[in-house]
C-alpha cells in the first residue's frame, strides 16, 4: 500500500513487514506489551487497571520520547488483524476496565479491521499523540469508545524542533474536535470509570509554560465545555536530547504556573503528583506477562 494514514501524508510504500514512510513500519502491527496498567488517569485505570496494548513505531517521533525502545524500533511480536482480535479477548479476560490501544495511528487500518472481527464488551480507548487525520477518526466511529489524545505543542517552532511536525497544533486541534464531536460528553459508570468520551492530555515541558497556557486556552475556547484535561508533570530527561531545558525535570514553579492558569479557565480534569517524573513508571516491554498473552495468537 501507499500510506497516508497519518497527517504526514508520506504516500510511502508499506508492505506487511516493511515500510519506507516516516514511521518505518510495515502494515502488520508490532505489539510490544499487553498488560493491566494502573498508572493512567483514575477514570481509565480505576481499580482493576487499563488493558494496555502498546504498539512499536510512531508517526510523530518526539525527540524526548520516554518509550524510545519501542517508538523507534521494531520491538515486539507481529500480529495481523485476526491475531490482534484474539489478543483483545485475552486482555479483556484479565478483568480490566477497558482495552487501551497505545500509539495505534500508524497501524490504524489493521487495528480497525481487528475491532470489526471482535469488538470487546468493555470500552476501547484510542491512546494517541493527537496527530491524527480527521478521516481516520471518522473511520473509527462505532469501534472506539474513548479517545485519549495528547495535545503537545502550540507553536510551529516547537513542534518543528521537537517532532519535525510544524503543522502539529492545527492538525491536532481539528482531530480532537472531531473526537469530541464523535463521542459526545463523557459518560461514566457508577464507579467513575469512563465508558465513552474524550479526555485530553497535556505534558508540560521545561521552559515552555507559555506554550502550555496557549494549549489550555485553546481547549477552553475551542472544545466543548466540560471536556476533561489531564495536566501532566511526568517529563523525565533522556540521554541525547539536544533542546533547551529538556535536560532537566519540570520545576514546581513551572507546574503551578500552568496549573493556576488551568484553574483560572475553569477547566476540569486530573493532576499528577511530582513523583510521577520518574523512569520507574516507564513500562517494561516484551516482559513475561506480555509474552504469555502473545502465545498462540
Amino acid at each position: 500500500m501507499l500510506c497516508n494514514l497519518c497527517p504526514r501524508n508520506c504516500h510511502a510504500e508499506r508492505t506487511s513487514d516493511f515500510g519506507l514512510g516516516f514511521c518505518r513500519m510495515g502494515t502488520t502491527p508490532i505489539v510490544s506489551r499487553a498488560a493491566a496498567h494502573m498508572w493512567e488517569e483514575p477514570p481509565i485505570s480505576g481499580t482493576r487497571g487499563s488493558g494496555t496494548i502498546f504498539f512499536s513505531g510512531c508517526s510523530l517521533g518526539c525527540v524526548f520520547c520516554q518509550n524510545e525502545p519501542i517508538s523507534r524500533h521494531q520491538l515486539g511480536k507481529a500480529m495481523d488483524a485476526p491475531a490482534l482480535a484474539k489478543l483483545f479477548r485475552r486482555v479483556e479476560s484479565l478483568g480490566v476496565h477497558n482495552i487501551n490501544l497505545v500509539n495505534p495511528t500508524h497501524f490504524a487500518s489493521e487495528i480497525l479491521h481487528a475491532l470489526r472481527i471482535y469488538k470487546p464488551t468493555i470500552p476501547v480507548v484510542w491512546n494517541t499523540s493527537g496527530y491524527e487525520r480527521v478521516e481516520m477518526i471518522n473511520a473509527a466511529k462505532g469501534l472506539v469508545d474513548i479517545y485519549l489524545p495528547d495535545f503537545k505543542y502550540a507553536t510551529e517552532k516547537t513542534s518543528l524542533s521537537l517532532a519535525n511536525a510544524p503543522d502539529y497544533f492545527g492538525v491536532t486541534l481539528r482531530a480532537i474536535k472531531a473526537m469530541c464531536e464523535q463521542t459526545g460528553a463523557p459518560v461514566y459508570d457508577d464507579q467513575g470509570i469512563m465508558q465513552s468520551g474524550t479526555l485530553v492530555r497535556h505534558l508540560i515541558l521545561p521552559l515552555r509554560t507559555r506554550e502550555s497556557m496557549i494549549i489550555l486556552d485553546s481547549i477552553a475556547s475551542q472544545l466543548p465545555s466540560g471536556t476533561p484535561v489531564s495536566l501532566m508533570r511526568q517529563y523525565t530527561p533522556i540521554n541525547g536530547v539536544d533542546a533547551p531545558g529538556l535536560d532537566r525535570r519540570l520545576t514546581s514553579r513551572e507546574y503551578h504556573r500552568v496549573l493556576d492558569h488551568m484553574m483560572s479557565l475553569g477547566l476540569e480534569g486530573y493532576l499528577q503528583d511530582k513523583d510521577s517524573a520518574n523512569s520507574a513508571f516507564t513500562p517494561a516491554f516484551m516482559d513475561e506477562e506480555s509474552v504469555s498473552l502473545f502465545e498462540g495468537t
